[in-house]
């Protein structure tokens, strides 16, 4: 069972994803790989035919995720988190060690996820010299 603070810290990081108020949050996935003093967030949204890749604010998501990474009771520590927002309600699941395939790259793992909750529908990325507001 979540403590309080595992639950405080998962609010945070809804209030976290509802800034970004260019995309409506319902259907927004975040996935996170986190290990000690490591982050890799990843923000998606379901656009109805697409997909939109949205990039995280690092700073403020990233300390969020690893406050909540290090809120963990015990020795078993989670290393992937899958944060789903729908119908104004979140879902969330931890991904232990033990359920990675230590074999599968980062990236083949995330869109893994995402097909998972979004199906085979194309991702649309921003280019990298694109101004995206959410990270500002």
């Amino acid at each position: 069972m979540p403590s309080d603070r595992t639950e405080v810290l998962l609010d945070k990081v809804g209030q976290l994803l509802a800034e970004d108020q260019e995309y409506p949050l319902d259907g927004t996935l975040l996935h996170a790989r986190v290990r000690r003093n490591s982050v890799g967030p990843s923000i998606f949204k379901d656009l109805g035919n697409h997909i939109l890749y949205r990039r995280p604010d690092l700073d403020r998501l990233g300390d969020a995720l690893l406050d909540l990474w290090e809120a963990q009771e015990g020795e078993e520590r989670w290393e992937e988190i899958q944060y789903f927002v729908k119908d104004g309600r979140f879902e969330v699941i931890f991904v232990y060690p033990d359920e990675l395939d230590p074999d599968e790259m980062s990236l083949e793992r995330r869109d893994k996820v995402v097909k998972k909750y979004f199906g085979d529908r194309p991702i649309v990325y921003p280019d990298w010299d694109d101004e995206d507001s959410f990270t500002d």
